[in-house]
């Protein structure tokens, strides 16, 4: 978003090498003050054309706040912020920000007429078009219009952050964290317990005694929001085991290249194999996957996984195919019970099979 460029009444430029105000445009000329002499009217090309010529100072416009700020307003909420802007700008400088150059302003809102005389031609205008608004709101609009520019004029409700635990006093808030953590390992409480706990802590530090305690029918709102999923007025074991379980939370690695972050996992197959030794039995799939192009590098078909599966797995992750002892031999249709003759030809398929990209690990989890 820009604002656009333009002069306007009542700016400062610099002229022929003297600061001067800009009084007053009446088609292609503009009118400057002179120190100690009458105002001097000046063509726009020979202003424009000046090489001293600057905007020192506008009283236009605000200028627009951090991109970041305005990304946090909803379009819709952003749009009746710069409607509104449009409007206070009317009421402060008589004309719309971009009226053309030497517009003249409503009688209503001449420079000659005071502040809130403008401020209610504004509102009854606004009313007449059905936005019904009174003098005093457009005054509060202008005012902070003036202080904080467009993010004044938007509504922030929509992105106004709700305290977690409403209004309740903070110190309340950890008293009664820690009268539910001394429960984990006790026997279990009743609410009406954990309250009391709650009252005794509160009591007994410097900060709970000058705190606020809100209706018993909050304090039990919040017990709620506190003790979510604890069973701390449930079960005794599963509150022991949820709280000496393992805190952190299950995470994913973000990776954008491949093998930037590589994973070995295993699975038991259930299904029984003839294995080497002539005999039946389960086996595991463990394989190594690229987390970033979720491309399987890897896999291993083994009775029981074992360390050394993983040195495989990492051989056969940067060797490329055609390059494995016996992988040839392997493909051999001669080996295969499958009608080899209705298929591709063993150089078709090697073709195809040279073709994929060899993925290097740099980390592995």
């Amino acid at each position: 978003m820009a604002r656009t460029t333009g002069l306007g009444v009542g700016e400062r430029v610099r002229f022929e090498g003297q600061v001067r105000m800009v009084l007053a445009l009446s088609g292609r000329s503009v009118h400057l003050s002179d120190l100690g002499r009458e105002p001097r009217a000046v063509d726009l090309t020979v202003l424009f054309g000046d090489a001293d010529f600057e905007v020192i100072d506008s009283p236009g416009r605000m200028p627009l706040p951090p991109v970041s700020l305005l990304e946090t307003l909803p379009q819709s909420v952003l749009e009746k912020a710069l409607w509104w802007e449009g409007h206070i700008l009317e009421v402060l400088h008589g004309v719309p920000a971009d009226a053309p150059l030497g517009t003249e302003p409503n009688p209503e809102y001449l420079l000659t007429r005071s502040l809130t005389m403008r401020e209610g031609a504004k509102a009854a205008e606004l009313t007449a078009a059905g936005h019904t608004v009174s003098a005093s709101t457009v005054g509060k609009r202008r005012r902070r219009y003036e202080t904080n520019g467009v993010l004044g004029l938007a509504d922030h409700r929509s992105v106004r952050r709700t305290p977690r635990y409403g209004a309740v006093d903070e110190a309340v808030v950890t008293a009664m964290k820690q009268a539910v953590s001394e429960a984990v390992d006790a026997s279990t409480r009743t609410g009406t317990f954990l309250l009391w706990r709650t009252g005794e802590i509160l009591r007994n530090s410097e900060e709970g005694r000058t705190a606020s305690l809100p209706s018993r029918s909050t304090l039990y709102r919040l017990l709620i929001k506190l003790t979510a999923g604890t069973h701390t007025t449930g079960s005794a074991v599963t509150r022991r085991s949820r709280a000496h379980g393992a805190s952190a939370p299950f995470s994913e690695l973000p990776a954008f290249a491949p093998g930037e972050v590589m994973q070995i996992d295993s699975t038991p197959l259930d299904v029984l194999v003839r294995l080497d030794d002539s005999t039946s039995g389960k086996v595991e799939l463990t394989g190594m996957i690229d987390v970033a192009t979720r491309t399987v590098t890897a896999a291993v078909l083994r009775p029981t996984t074992k360390s050394v599966d993983a040195s495989v797995l990492l051989a056969r992750t940067v060797t490329p195919e055609v390059m494995r002892p016996g992988w040839i031999d392997a493909l051999r249709m001669s080996r295969s019970v499958l009608p080899h003759r209705r298929l591709l030809s063993i150089d078709e398929r090697l073709e195809h099979a040279a073709a994929r990209p060899v993925i290097e690990p740099f980390r592995v989890r």
